[in-house]
């Protein structure tokens, strides 16, 4: 299945492995750069190349609970050819593109650690080279765990990952960049030998079914990688160090849950966020009271010792007594609202709530001039649908300042965009930029799925006419030590913190459109798997049917009389410099004229904006006057502009004059125009004939009667 072979060069510890994925060459190279990492290598997929570091700090952080694990996608530009935009010329913040990519890469990454791991990790993935067949993405997913594999960083790996495309139905491992255009399926799968551990799914309502067959197909394809990788561990991995545990001492943990377990099961006992809250301060108050003596260093570890504590709780409700913090079966969903037009001025607005979390999602329609511009590594320059996720403090309680957008609320925004996109109109069926914003009011779980349904809401209100609507559910699971489980469907804050999974898929009725995973264990089963597929699905149809399309049947006829108006026209592309003009002087003179907005593609489409159709409709007959020809054979009625001794000029459109020859004015013969009664001024009807002998456009008044 692989090679292994060894390098004479100057680099004494270089060594290169060779294996065929996807029909293309995999190459990882060791030794030869990066040597001070804990673990490093060059990992080649065709003629992309990433340079994987691992590195870890020597001791543990103090004062924390977590894994300070730090996971960076690092593109560089050159990697494309491409010189950055903007002023300073250089890489800067990384792209959102970027930041989605660290985080599928970390979410497979992070559970395979050590609970009580403290030291800081730092995975750096820096793109070097991109062939846009051969992604980048996976490339630095297969080379973060071969670095970390072979280092001396304690980690219980491998992983491998592959992207999953659907072509005429055809289920393809990494599609090339022309197969990913026309595929129906965007699949990442990352996963162990025995399990898989992250999934993250854009997709064309893909049904369930072909789903698990394309995660199935992906993990055989990702076993036989791992069978390679674990062959590069044998000759080269390193040992792993030792660490103090940054685990809680036992002792003081049994003795603490022994005092206060029915105290915290009592407050627990509740669906209401704040009362839980609540009943929690006195709590521990007492703790401290009573164990602060013996244990000085209480204070600085109670958040974790609650923490702990409550997941121990909630976990045995779920595992033993299938009960749930808010007493809904583990199969239900809890109360669900939903509102359109709750803003009177944007252009369209919805209000979904789920329990106690609640997301207002507002619409804005714009040119397609409004799209965003995209600077990265890949072909892909702009898009006209965006969608931003906000979550403000207050929506959990917490007294925090607003801040940018960090890498969930991008993460979260992202999810929820590509839940739509696949039953958004074209651009000529809807020439509109969108923009989307979900403001999260209130939180307790599952935000990002409460912002795909309200997306659908707000997209409905606007009058964008998609194809169908879309909700959002999340799956959790809670799993023992014996190997059993149990999922349960919607998911609130408790369950997410203290549970196993976060599965998240959002689709219409008739398949999905996207998929996200979040894990805190080693993996999922195929069984696991499959009911949880089972569940959101059920999930998405009882809120379509019972929620979205009782607050909005359809999408609205017409767009909000405070949006702007959109017309399409489509002109000759010789002409677009006619409508143009000298320095942009005559498409300047329409916009200050009418007041509204125009666009004008390479093709000669033309997308006029304006804030009525009346504005509109000027700016097209105003482009229509420029771009005029007469049809041969058609008979115009203009006005007389000028009498000359050959003939008499006439404006037979706006703007458009021809000239009609003295011999056909009349069936007589004429020694001037004025015999025939033709003055200044007035109207005739003339004829088109073409174009005469000289390439002149020829008219005939005789000809017209």
């Amino acid at each position: 299945m692989y090679t292994i072979t060894s390098s004479e060069m100057e680099f004494k510890n270089y060594r290169k492995y060779e294996y065929t994925l996807a029909g293309r060459p995999l190459v990882i190279e060791t030794g030869k750069m990066a040597g001070l990492a804990n673990g490093s290598c060059l990992c080649r997929y065709g003629d992309t190349a990433v340079l994987c570091c691992a590195t870890a700090s020597e001791k543990p952080r103090d004062g924390i609970d977590f894994l300070p694990l730090s996971v960076d996608f690092d593109e560089r530009m050159y990697a494309a050819g491409k010189i950055p935009g903007g002023y300073l010329k250089r890489e800067g913040k990384p792209s959102e593109k970027a930041i989605l990519t660290s985080r599928v890469i970390d979410r497979p990454v992070r559970p395979l650690f050590p609970k009580d791991l403290r030291n800081d990790v730092a995975l750096t993935l820096t793109v070097m080279s991109v062939d846009q067949d051969c992604s980048p993405e996976i490339t630095a997913m297969i080379g973060a765990s071969v670095a970390l594999s072979i280092s001396d960083i304690p980690w219980n790996g491998p992983i491998g990952g592959v992207f999953m495309g659907l072509v005429d139905g055809e289920l393809v491992v990494n599609p090339t960049e022309a197969q990913r255009k026309v595929s129906d399926l965007e699949l990442t799968v990352a996963a162990s030998m025995e399990k898989v551990v992250m999934i993250e799914a854009g997709a064309r309502e893909v049904d369930d079914d072909t789903m698990y067959q394309a995660i199935m197909v992906a993990h055989e394809e990702i076993r036989n990688l791992l069978v390679f990788v674990n062959g590069i561990i044998a000759e080269i991995g390193k040992p792993k160090f030792s660490y103090p545990s940054g685990e809680l001492d036992h002792d003081m943990f049994d003795k603490i849950f022994a005092f206060c377990e029915k105290d915290v099961m009592n407050a627990l006992d509740t669906d209401d966020k704040n009362v839980r809250d609540e009943r929690m301060v006195p709590i521990k108050d007492a703790i401290i009271e009573t164990f602060g003596e013996e244990y000085p260093d209480l204070p600085a570890q109670m958040e974790e010792l609650v923490y702990k504590i409550q997941k121990k709780i909630v976990r045995r409700w779920l595992l033993v007594d299938k009960k749930r913090v808010d007493g809904r079966a583990m199969n239900q969903i809890r109360p669900l609202t939903a509102e359109v037009g709750v803003l009177p001025r944007v252009h369209g607005s919805g209000l979904f709530t789920r329990g106690q979390t609640q997301v207002l999602t507002a619409a804005t329609l714009g040119t397609l001039s409004e799209a965003q511009m995209l600077d990265g590594i890949d072909n892909e320059t702009s898009k006209r649908y965006m969608h931003h996720y906000n979550m403000p403090g207050f929506s959990t309680g917490e007294a925090k300042a607003v801040r940018s957008p960090g890498r969930r609320e991008i993460g979260h925004g992202a999810l929820a965009e590509r839940s739509l996109v696949p039953v958004l109109p074209s651009e000529e069926e809807f020439p509109y930029a969108i923009r989307l914003v979900s403001d999260v009011v209130s939180s307790n779980g599952s935000t990002s799925q409460g912002s795909v349904c309200g997306s659908t809401l707000a997209l409905m209100d606007a009058g964008v006419p998609i194809k169908a609507p879309v909700a959002g559910i999340s799956c959790g699971l809670i799993t023992a030590e014996d190997g059993s489980w149990d999922t349960m469907i919607d998911i609130q804050g408790l369950e997410d913190f203290y549970g196993d999974m976060d599965f998240k898929v959002a689709g219409t009725h008739k398949g999905i459109t996207s998929i996200q995973m979040d894990l805190k264990i080693d993996g999922l089963t195929p069984a696991i798997i499959k009911q949880a597929l089972a569940q959101t699905h059920a999930g998405r149809d009882y809120i379509i049917d019972n929620v979205i399309l009782k607050a909005i049947s359809q999408p609205r006829p017409e767009v909000s009389k405070y949006a702007p108006k959109m017309t399409t026209m489509k002109i000759d592309p010789d002409k677009i410099r006619e409508v143009i003009g000298k320095g942009g002087a005559t498409i300047q003179k329409i916009v200050a004229d009418t007041g509204a907005k125009i666009d004008i593609d390479d093709d000669g489409t033309i997308h006029i904006a304006a804030i009525n159709g009346e504005q509109a409709d000027a700016a097209r007959a105003a482009i229509s006057v420029i771009v005029f020809e007469p049809e041969v054979g058609e008979i115009y009625t203009g006005k007389v502009t000028g009498i000359k001794e050959f003939g008499c000029f006439v404006e037979y459109a706006p703007g458009k004059e021809g000239m009609v020859h003295i011999s056909k004015i009349c069936n007589r013969r004429l020694e001037r125009v004025e015999d025939a009664g033709i003055e200044l001024g007035m109207t005739v009807k003339v004829k088109y004939m073409g174009l005469d002998k000289k390439g002149r456009m020829d008219f005939s008044i005789k000809d017209a009667q």
